[in-house]
């Protein structure tokens, strides 16, 4: 007779998870392990504290273990653990989806929710392609990205995006997909706190795409305000705004990629607010729990929604959706941390601090290999030289070192090193961060 297998794995089998966006091979050679997060510190199983200088991944704003939010998501479980949103809905996914909109600028009025970055940039896209479908414009379906852009994993969110190592193990994509360039120079942005003066004229490559596929073909353009994992790439004073008098001059559907930016990162509810530019459709994900619950959605202007609602009132309006749309603890989860947005002028607080976050990380700048420094909001990237071996090494050696060593968590994409804190930091530990990223950069000098 055989035995029953044991229903719980050894904690030391790390064999079974392929870990996503991981070195597999090396982390399992000496793991990063987190068991429990409280504040501004993730902590290992031996208890020794790190630091959260990336905000779990761009979404912990509110920090970590937030009584409201856990209280939340435990009464909704007790109470309603799923409900089906296909025909069928719950009272909190509502009042989410409202609070969520009133956060939104100009008439970006109703929201569609989806369970992550990706599902919502997928989302935005074939609302785009479906609108100009039921306004008679079927021939509106080219999509537009940008070169390091990031949207996601999807089919649609890797095909606009513009990250080469996303995109070349998967075949040809969707069709018709085209992109403007990056809008970084780095001889001329070095060394920037916030817009770089440089670069707007970026946008006005959006006009040469125009004419080479003509308007009547082109559906939507979608853009991060700043581009985020490719390792911070703030937008040039005047680009967003180019953009959008483009768009709005050829008929083209903009979409604001806020799956990072949304959620007080730039000291805005919305990039688009800080901005002051509106955009068509606005994807968000991450900061809308705090991290706590999977939820992304597409907040939609007016106009968008309104062409939908045609035919016979009982007829599906648009074929799109997940399981977990707009799932029940999401929403608690999503209504709990708006409230301390609120309550905790977190927003406000992140946009207080932006400029003692840019002096203090611009303090690196003299360090070894140290290329260039970008900040916006509480944001920084830190772009470090190559090693002749690779790229990449010297960057893996700085997270290595920085979580073993140091007890500080930072991004990395290549050699770039990037710095998200929640939005509670304080002015000593963003002094602490900086002081820890010093000592690391010296650690990988050679």
């Amino acid at each position: 007779m055989t035995a029953a297998p044991s229903p719980i794995a050894s904690p030391n089998d790390l064999d079974a998870f392929w870990m996503p966006f991981t070195a597999n091979r090396a982390f399992k050679q000496r793991p990063r392990m987190i068991s429990r997060a409280e504040g501004m510190y993730y902590y290992t199983p031996e208890g020794k504290p790190v630091m959260d200088g990336t905000a779990g991944l761009w979404c912990c704003n509110a920090g970590h273990k937030r009584r409201p939010i856990i209280e939340a998501i435990q009464a909704q479980a007790e109470e309603l653990d799923f409900a089906p949103n296909f025909q069928f809905g719950h009272p909190k996914v509502f009042a989410a989806a409202a609070r969520i909109a009133a956060l939104a600028p100009g008439d970006l009025d109703h929201v569609f929710f989806a369970g992550s970055g990706s599902e919502a940039a997928d989302t935005a896209l074939k609302i785009a392609i479906a609108y100009w479908n039921v306004t008679g414009k079927g021939s509106k379906t080219r999509l537009i990205g940008r070169e390091r852009g990031y949207h996601g994993v999807g089919f649609g969110g890797i095909s606009v995006g513009g990250i080469v190592s996303n995109r070349k193990f998967f075949g040809s994509l969707l069709a018709g997909s085209d992109h403007m360039p990056a809008t970084y120079d780095r001889e001329k942005q070095r060394f920037t706190k916030g817009e770089p003066e440089y670069g707007a004229h970026f946008a006005d490559e959006l006009e040469r795409i125009v004419t080479l596929h003509d308007a009547s073909t082109i559906a939507a353009v979608m853009v991060e305000p700043m581009a985020g994992s490719t390792g911070v790439l703030p937008p040039p004073k005047g680009y967003l705004q180019r953009l959008r008098e483009i768009c709005t001059k050829h008929g083209i559907l903009l979409i604001f990629d806020e799956v990072i930016s949304g959620f007080g990162r730039l000291g805005f509810a919305f990039a688009a607010e800080r901005y002051g530019v509106i955009p068509d459709m606005i994807t968000f994900a991450k900061g809308v729990t705090s991290g706590t619950v999977p939820m992304g959605g597409v907040i939609v202007r007016k106009p968008i929604f309104d062409a939908f609602m045609n035919g016979p009132e009982n007829a599906i309006e648009l074929f799109h959706g997940y399981t977990y749309s707009g799932h029940p603890l999401a929403a608690a989860a999503s209504l709990a941390t708006l409230d301390i947005y609120r309550d905790e002028g977190l927003f406000e607080r992140a946009k207080t601090l932006e400029p003692l976050w840019a002096d203090a990380v611009m303090e690196l700048k003299e360090e070894p290999n140290v290329l260039d420094i970008r900040t916006l909001g509480l944001v920084a990237g830190i772009d470090l030289a190559s090693r002749p071996e690779g790229v990449g090494k010297r960057g893996y050696a700085a997270m290595e070192h920085a979580f073993h060593e140091e007890g500080l968590m930072i991004r990395i994409t290549g050699d770039t090193i990037a710095l998200t804190p929640p939005l509670i930091v304080t002015e000593d530990q963003i002094g602490e961060i900086v002081e820890k990223t010093r000592r690391v950069i010296r650690a990988v000098a050679n």
